[in-house]
């Protein structure tokens, strides 16, 4: 199994335990706030700043 598809994997079942163990809206707050501040945090970089990112993740999968 791919590391990413791994940490899918077990992000979604820490999401559907934090569901059920917390209350509703504190479990659906602290869930946004997973995805919310790494996409917004993203949508704030500067295209060459993009650019860089992406192009070290393909340096990570080989030439």
């Amino acid at each position: 199994m791919a590391p990413r598809t791994k940490t899918i994997l077990i992000g979604g079942a820490a999401a559907i335990f934090l569901w059920w163990i917390l209350p509703g809206w504190l479990a659906a707050l602290l869930i946004l706030g997973v995805i919310a501040i790494p996409a917004a945090a993203y949508l704030m970089l500067d295209p060459s700043q993009k650019r860089r990112l992406r192009d070290q993740g393909r340096r990570r999968l080989g030439p």
